[in-house]
C-alpha cells in the first residue's frame, strides 16, 4: 500500500513539474506549429492561456496541452455519454444530508474514494468525493492525484467541506488508548477499511509517518465498507478502534481521539460542473442548511466550501 501511495505522489510531482514549464513566444509557437503574428493575434483576443513577465510572453506548456484537446472536433457517435446522476467515492455524513436536501437528484454510492475515482474514468458516475492521504501534506493530496491523472484534463475540484479524523474506540475508552501507537503497542483490534478508501490510506500513511512496521497492527477479522459499519463493528465489539470522522463517532455513541483535519473533495467533469443537479447541490452548499446541519454533526470546518480548489 505504503509503495502504491509513494508511486502515486511521485507521478504527481512528476506532474506537477510539467505544469510549471513556461514556453517562450518562439518555443510556443514551434510547439504549436503557428505562425508567429497568429499566436499574437490569440493573445490579443484572449485565446490562449498565457502570462506576461518583465515584459515577456510566456505560455504554460500543460495549459497549452488543455487547451489544444478542448479544441478537438468529435465525430458524431464518438461524443462521450453522460455519466449517470450518480455521487461515488467516499462516505461522509454530511455530503449524505447534501445530496439528500439539496434536490440534486443525484444517488449516493459510498465505495471509498479510489472507487470513485476508477468509476468516474469509467463514466460510471457524475461525482466523485475523496479524501486521500499519500504525502506528509494531506491538504495537497487530493489536487496532487487529480493533477497526476492524464485522463482526468478536464477535471474540476470542488472543496466540499475539510472535516476531523480520528481513532473511534468504545465508548468510555476500557483499553485506554491514546493514538495509533498506543493502539498498536496494546494490540488493539483494528477495525479495516476496504483497500482505496481514504480512512484506511490515512490509517496506513499515520503507521508508516510513525515508524511503525505495519505487520505490528491486529486486524480485525472483517473489512468495512464504510465509516459506519466500521463504528457499528468497534460498537458491537467486533473491533476494538478504527479510523473514521467525528460525526461518525458521535452518531454511534463512541469515543473519538483525534487524529487530522482533511478535505474532502468533490470531483467532476467540466461539462458536470454545469449540469442543473450538480449547481443545486453546490448552491445547497452555500446556503444556510448546510452550516445548521455541520453544527449538528460536528467535526466539520465549511470555511472553504465551494471554493475551486482545481479546474483542469
Amino acid at each position: 500500500m505504503r509503495q502504491k501511495a509513494n508511486f502515486g505522489l511521485e507521478a504527481g510531482i512528476r506532474r506537477s513539474v510539467q505544469e510549471h514549464v513556461y514556453l517562450t513566444t518562439e518555443e510556443a509557437t514551434a510547439y504549436l506549429r503557428l505562425k508567429e503574428r497568429k499566436l499574437y493575434e490569440l493573445v490579443a483576443h484572449g485565446a490562449v492561456p498565457c502570462t506576461k513577465v518583465s515584459g515577456k510572453w510566456l505560455f504554460p506548456r500543460a495549459a497549452l496541452d488543455r487547451w489544444l484537446e478542448a479544441g478537438l472536433a468529435h465525430p458524431e457517435g464518438l461524443q462521450s455519454a453522460s455519466p449517470p446522476p450518480i455521487v461515488g467515492g467516499s462516505q461522509d455524513s454530511l455530503l449524505e444530508i447534501a445530496v439528500r436536501e439539496s434536490g440534486c437528484g443525484h444517488a449516493l454510492l459510498a465505495e471509498g474514494s479510489q472507487a470513485g475515482l476508477d468509476r468516474l474514468l469509467r463514466n460510471e458516475v457524475a461525482i466523485a468525493a475523496i479524501h486521500l492521504h499519500a504525502t506528509p501534506d494531506d491538504d495537497a493530496a487530493n489536487v496532487v492525484a487529480i493533477r497526476a491523472s492524464v485522463a482526468l484534463h478536464d477535471a474540476v475540484v470542488i472543496a466540499f467541506a475539510r472535516r476531523e479524523q480520528g481513532l473511534l474506540v468504545q465508548a468510555g475508552n476500557p483499553l485506554g488508548l491514546e493514538g495509533i501507537a498506543s493502539a498498536i503497542a496494546k494490540r488493539a483490534r483494528f477495525a479495516r477499511r476496504q483497500q482505496g478508501a481514504g480512512a484506511q490510506l490515512l490509517l496506513t500513511s499515520l503507521i508508516a509517518r510513525a515508524e511503525i512496521p505495519l505487520s505490528a497492527m491486529v486486524a480485525a477479522d472483517s473489512v468495512s465498507a464504510t465509516g459506519q459499519d466500521l463504528a457499528l463493528a468497534i460498537r458491537t465489539g467486533r473491533a476494538d478502534c478504527g479510523i473514521a470522522s467525528r460525526a461518525i463517532a458521535t452518531a454511534f455513541g463512541l469515543d473519538f481521539l483525534p487524529l487530522v483535519w482533511e478535505h474532502v473533495d468533490l470531483v467532476m467533469r467540466r461539462r458536470t460542473y454545469f449540469e442543473p443537479g450538480p449547481q443545486k447541490l453546490l448552491a445547497w452548499m452555500r446556503g444556510e442548511a448546510m452550516v445548521t446541519r455541520a453544527r449538528e454533526l460536528s467535526g466539520y470546518d465549511l470555511a472553504a466550501s465551494g471554493a475551486v480548489r482545481l479546474n483542469r
